[in-house]
């Protein structure tokens, strides 16, 4: 599912499909993934991690992950005997600029949106961004988000 819309500001905003992944915190087993979804010719777009999910009992991380192809990659994933839980989420790009996080956060806020998870990563020169946002309401916030 994709939905883009650009504003004024020159921020896109595109609603993409994420894989949440649960697999063993241990060395290499987010190599063997990113490995398996490479072999498949699946680029990764976007990608972030937390380790003991549950507390430090745990022996599970969850990966949360963008692709190029997230049928294919959940899949690849199935065949490496891992789960891959697709949700939408809205990946936002755009010229950095500092209080654009909290801009953000506030306009959700407000209109009573819940921020379930999120990510981001500016260009080395600091100049231009992406969000990767798993709101509570994806078209609600895409349509609030519009005038960043």
């Amino acid at each position: 599912m994709s939905d883009a819309g650009e504003s004024d500001g020159g921020v896109s905003i595109t609603t993409v499909t994420q894989l949440a992944i649960f697999m063993e915190n241990r060395p290499g087993s987010l190599a063997h993934a990113c490995a398996a979804i490479a072999e498949a010719g699946i680029n990764i777009e976007a990608l972030a991690t937390e380790g003991n999910v549950f507390g430090g009992q745990s022996s599970e991380m969850l990966v949360r992950m963008v692709v190029s192809d997230p049928a294919k990659a959940a899949a690849v994933l199935a065949e490496e005997g891992a789960v891959a839980v697709k949700t939408d989420v809205l990946l936002i790009e755009g010229n950095n600029r500092p209080g654009l996080l909290a801009a953000i956060a506030s306009k959700l806020a407000t209109a009573e949106v819940n921020i379930e998870s999120i990510y981001l990563s500016g260009g080395a020169d600091g100049e231009k961004y992406v969000v990767i946002l798993r709101p509570s309401d994806v078209e609600k916030a895409q349509r609030l988000l519009r005038d960043l």
